[in-house]
């Protein structure tokens, strides 16, 4: 009998504590390989700050989080990003004065276990820049490699900082709010990004977003935070029916 197969993600009992406020508080969360999970809250609720803490900002008071199987509740963000996680956040990440191409042809470099270096020009056929190419083409940036970063559109930064998960081995992508400051011209074409990140379940996603209708058309499951903890996890139709759920995130009575 084969063993079970470990969640994606696994968080468990995930405390933070800052100067005597609590600003996590047992937080658990289990994410099944290949799904696409909503976070959803409040202003304050702590779904950046619990991002922060998956992805290796900030270090946890109590409880730990396990990818694949492994713990690591301490690994630094680099050891992280070797081992299959990938995080955008609210603002834009990118080097400005490198072009497109350079920005996601250096991602890709690291992650097949280069350095950041960009001294030696490499070939065209060389596998970070051939898989650079790839994701720009995916994402529909081809037309841009040669542009600064910094001078490209607020959506094409978006689609640049996908590009860059595209071209890396990346197995979990935390999306702090893809679509902030994005205008609505751009929204579908982010919203079939995020489809071409998730790969049909190769990869799987978590996303904080403030567009709950979007947000809802996209995910399997549905995590809804507040004062630091999880309120309910589950289906996006359960969790909008919940009244819990309504009274205390939405506001409204049952």
């Amino acid at each position: 009998m084969s063993a079970p197969t470990p969640p994606a993600l696994h968080v468990d009992g995930i405390g933070l504590t800052i100067g005597g406020a609590t600003i996590l508080d047992g937080v658990d969360l289990h994410v099944e390989p290949g799904t696409k999970i909503g976070v959803i809250g409040p202003n304050g609720a702590g779904k950046t700050t619990l991002f922060n803490v998956i992805s290796g900002v900030m270090r946890p008071t109590a409880g730990t989080v396990t990818l694949g199987g492994t713990d690591i509740t301490r690994m630094s963000v680099p050891a992280r990003a070797r081992a299959g996680l990938g995080r955008t956040f609210q603002t834009s990440s990118y080097f400005p004065r490198l072009s497109v191409l350079e920005n996601v042809r250096v991602a890709a470099q690291v992650s097949r276990g280069g350095n950041y270096s960009l001294l030696h020009f490499p070939r065209r056929d060389d596998p970070a820049t051939e898989a650079a190419h790839a994701a720009l083409h995916e994402v529909g940036l081809a037309h841009r490699a040669d542009a600064m970063a910094g001078d490209i559109s607020h959506g094409d930064k978006r689609k640049l900082e996908i590009a860059t998960l595209l071209a890396t081995d990346t197995r979990i992508v935390l999306l702090d709010e893809p679509m902030a400051g994005v205008g609505s011209g751009d929204v579908n074409g982010l919203v079939d990004r995020i489809r071409d990140l998730h790969d049909g379940g190769r990869r799987t996603v978590l996303m904080v977003e403030h567009h709950i209708d979007v947000l809802l058309g996209l995910v399997d499951k549905v995590a809804v935070m507040y004062s630091g903890s999880i309120l309910a996890f589950d289906e996006p139709q359960r969790i909008m029916d919940d009244p819990v759920v309504q009274r205390a995130y939405l506001g409204t009575a049952a």
